[in-house]
């Protein structure tokens, strides 16, 4: 895979820190490490990264967009996954995920999502448990530390940082449109990163 080949110019995706990982790694995540750092810190491959992205709005565009579930406890994942269920037309949950959400009828936040993606399996364990016990797929934004058994697509990449939150969100949120017929050409996604980003 050339430069040319990738959803954004390399250099956008190391400015924005997607590819810097964790001090640890799990034996899950050794094969999208690219390599490690002399302060210890793990380095994710971001055509690795750039190829999951594609996979997962391939994935997410099989599925009628109220029938997927966005979640986020990790508070710079919050205003990236409410963009993109703006954008796509998906069901968000930033913030507190309430146990029984997706198995418990008689609550009021109940919904019965098809698909589900994670910012975090570790932040996000609770809905992560409760696909898992109703059987359905699971996206899952995974750092170097990541345990991914229960976890169907992995997109590797930073998921504690503001500004690699917004890029991986951004671009699942444009490829989703254009897989879609939404949009005819990439330059036709009038937002940006930025319009992704957590405020401090």
């Amino acid at each position: 895979m050339t430069e040319d080949d990738l959803l954004v110019p390399e250099n956008t995706y190391l400015t924005s820190g997607t590819h810097i990982g964790t001090q640890q790694k799990s034996r899950d995540m050794m094969p999208f490490i690219f390599k490690v750092r002399d302060d210890g810190l793990y380095v994710l491959d971001i055509k690795e990264t750039d190829r999951r992205i594609r996979l997962a709005a391939d994935f997410i565009k099989q599925f009628e967009p109220n029938s997927v579930l966005v979640v986020s406890a990790r508070q710079y994942g919050q205003r990236p996954v409410k963009r993109f269920g703006e954008v796509t037309g998906t069901n968000v949950i930033a913030g507190r995920f309430i146990p029984g959400t997706m198995t418990n009828p008689a609550i009021k936040t109940f919904q019965e999502p098809k698909l589900i993606l994670v910012t975090d399996p570790a932040t996000d364990s609770q809905p992560l448990a409760e696909a898992i016990s109703i059987g359905i797929p699971v996206i899952g934004l995974c750092d170097a530390n990541n345990e991914t058994k229960h976890v169907d697509l992995v997109v590797p990449t930073n998921n504690k940082g503001r500004k690699a939150l917004a890029l991986v969100y951004y671009l699942l949120a444009r490829e989703v449109l254009l897989r879609r017929g939404a949009i005819e050409s990439p330059d036709k996604f009038t937002l940006t990163p930025d319009d992704f980003e957590s405020q401090l």
